[in-house]
Order: structure tokens, then C-alpha cells, then sequence
């Protein structure tokens, strides 16, 4: 899918959020983006992205996928099977609530932005950055 969606500094912005949300945690943050969701539920449809990105193939399995669905006003955000053995319930959303918050006002860029950091800062509890850490995933959008 050609964007549509971001000008080049909103992508900037955005790339920006994860590489910073990825200094404070060895959690890897990806974004996905597509029109709509082919699938009911945009959490399986995240789950099928996740998997086709190879986002289960981190260390640690503590890769981080925000799904948006632009025209379809859908979202999701979901971690790896690390992230979930170890977070509790719930742990989403207050990202999720924040993202939602943003996306009502037309303020797509800002709250990508904010929740990708705000991610970043609840990972670090779980997962800390270590010195050896590496960039496991790409800090690019990617788009369908």
C-alpha cells in the first residue's frame, strides 16, 4: 500500500516515538498500518500481522505491534507471548485508552506517538534495556 495516511514528518515522528520508547526497554515496538481490516476483529487481524512480520522472533518474545485500521477507525495493541507471561491483565489499557483519546480528536500522529511512549515506559518495568541490547526489528511503518 502506497501511504496515504502520514506525511513524511508525521512518519518521522513516529519512527522517532518507537527509537526512543526502545531506549529504556528491550521491548521492540512495531506499527502496522492498512486502510481496513479484512478481518471482524482487529485483534486477529493484529495477531496475523504480528506473526507476518516476524515479531515473535525477539529474544526475549517481547515485541510490541500497534495495529491501525485508518479508514476503518480500528485499532489494536498486542505483545509477544514474553510480554503476556509476565505483564497483568490489563496492562494495555491505559495505552490503548490514551490512543482512543487521541484518535477521537483527529490526532492521529500525536497519539500514535504518545501511546508508542508510553509502551515504552511500561515495558521498562518487565524489560529493562540491558547494555548489550540490539535492535532486533525495524523501527520503520510498515504498510499494507
Amino acid at each position: 500500500m502506497e501511504n496515504a495516511v502520514f506525511t513524511p514528518e508525521q512518519q518521522h515522528q513516529i519512527m522517532e516515538a518507537i527509537r526512543e520508547a526502545e531506549l529504556a526497554t528491550s521491548g521492540e515496538v512495531r506499527l502496522h498500518v492498512e486502510a481496513r481490516c479484512p478481518e471482524e476483529d482487529s485483534i486477529q487481524r493484529a495477531i496475523a500481522v504480528f506473526a507476518h512480520l516476524g515479531m515473535h522472533q525477539t529474544r526475549e518474545q517481547n515485541g510490541v505491534l500497534f495495529y491501525l485500521a485508518f479508514d476503518d477507525r480500528r485499532f489494536a495493541v498486542i505483545g509477544d507471548k514474553g510480554i503476556n507471561d509476565k505483564v497483568p491483565a490489563g496492562f494495555w489499557d491505559s495505552t490503548k485508552d490514551l490512543l482512543r483519546h487521541h484518535f477521537r480528536q483527529g490526532q492521529i500522529t500525536e497519539g500514535l506517538c504518545r501511546g508508542i511512549t508510553e509502551a515504552g515506559l511500561q515495558l521498562k518495568a518487565f524489560f529493562p534495556r540491558q547494555d548489550d541490547d540490539v535492535n532486533e526489528l525495524p523501527d520503520d511503518i510498515s504498510f499494507a
